[in-house]
């Protein structure tokens, strides 16, 4: 498998995946896809540019591809960006976070909630308070991380689920005229 990093590292390829995360926004299916012609209208670059850099995408295991005759219709499949994730996590997490930050109008504007006074004072004044935000930070971000990936296996075991179960049963009824 190619280096995510590699493959992301690549502007188009991030502006591709930018078009996919849309079109996956943008519809109530799952399974939300378009087609090669689509993304080379919306990024205006050439056919031949898209399908390069979606095979790329393709090898890496960033896109699926549903073929209908000659068209290509592509979707995102962003479990791979999970290494990039957890890679950014300690990055972005209340790591840099001070006593002074965490008690400051903006950070408690972010909160959702004004910092009183007492409060304040006491966050300035406990020795580790870089420690508890760090830990905190820490643990959030991997909650967050957890309940995301536990959420991605979920809809990709109910996936599974219509794939092997309820799909032949729906062909099945189809066939009996049920």
């Amino acid at each position: 498998m190619p280096d995510i990093f590699a493959v992301i590292a690549d502007a188009t390829r991030r502006d591709l995946l930018k078009v996919l995360l849309d079109a996956s926004l943008s519809t109530d299916s799952a399974n939300a896809d378009i087609s090669v012609g689509e993304m080379v209208t919306s990024l205006g670059v050439s056919q031949p540019t898209v399908s390069k850099h979606l095979r790329v995408l393709r090898e890496a295991g960033l896109v699926r591809v549903r073929e209908e005759g000659q068209h290509r219709y592509y979707s995102l499949e962003p479990g791979p960006l999970e290494v990039v994730e957890d890679w950014l996590i300690p990055f972005v997490s209340a790591d840099s976070l001070t006593s002074e930050a965490l008690a400051s109008t903006p950070f408690a504007a972010w909160a959702g909630a004004t910092v009183p006074a007492p409060l304040r004072r006491a966050a300035e004044n406990l020795p580790d308070a870089e420690d508890v935000g760090s830990t905190l930070g820490r643990y959030a971000a991997g909650a967050q991380h957890r309940a995301s990936s536990a959420l991605h296996d979920a809809q990709s075991a109910l996936g599974a689920l219509d794939e092997r179960v309820i799909d032949p049963v729906r062909k099945r009824w189809g066939r009996t005229g049920q």
